[in-house]
């Protein structure tokens, strides 16, 4: 959900990271660094998360911040929805990551699916773009968008990847235990309701 001094100190490091591109002279420079040291300690305190990690979010970077974008494939067979384990928390999630420079976020959905969980799609629809701060994810120095994209089999089968232990179809009413990081119940259940609903608008926060 929204945690305001997160969301504050997002904004610090965005304008310290603009500051620092735009600055004329080392003074402005100088202070605009104290921001993004200020900025990065208090996104390290609010997420338990250690400065060694949070850091190169900042100092990776130049230019304006904007969010990054992670893009989730929604597969639906026998209506039952594909989720993978996930290796890195044990839980499950929809086949998905971040976004990849060179890819659509179609092309993005599609070759997730392949990767985590073994099966050949199309993507059809987007079905939903969400602010990850509007929903029960666990706090995060991120500022995320969520793509949700319906994808339809054409080929495959079910297979762990890299990055998955294992991948399967659950019903709305068996879902496993969820990477909340990745994707909440709230989220699954709203694209049940897509299922039943085919004609639902797209849903954006």
């Amino acid at each position: 959900m929204n945690h305001p001094w997160l969301e504050y100190a997002k904004r610090i490091g965005s304008i310290a990271q603009a500051g620092l591109t735009y600055a004329v002279n080392d003074y402005d420079r100088e202070r605009y660094q104290e921001l993004q040291d200020l900025s990065i300690s208090m996104l390290s305190r609010l997420t338990d998360e250690p400065v060694e990690k949070i850091g190169p979010l900042f100092t990776n970077e130049t230019g304006y911040q904007t969010p990054k974008v992670d893009v989730r494939a929604v597969i639906f067979r026998d209506g039952k929805l594909a989720m993978v384990h996930e290796k890195i928390d044990g839980c499950w999630a929809l086949p998905g990551g971040w976004a990849d420079i060179g890819y659509s976020a179609a092309e993005v959905a599609v070759k997730e699916a392949r990767e985590e969980a073994g099966l050949e799609v199309e993507a059809v629809r987007l079905l939903a773009v969400l602010d990850k701060k509007c929903h029960p994810h666990p706090p995060s120095p991120y500022h995320v968008y969520k793509m949700f994209i319906l994808c339809r089999i054409t080929g495959g089968a079910l297979a762990a990847g890299m990055e998955t232990h294992d991948a399967g179809f659950f019903g709305r009413d068996e879902l496993p235990p969820l990477s909340v990081e990745r994707n909440t119940e709230s989220q699954i259940r709203l694209l049940f309701d897509f299922l039943d609903n085919p004609g639902r608008e797209t849903v954006f926060d």
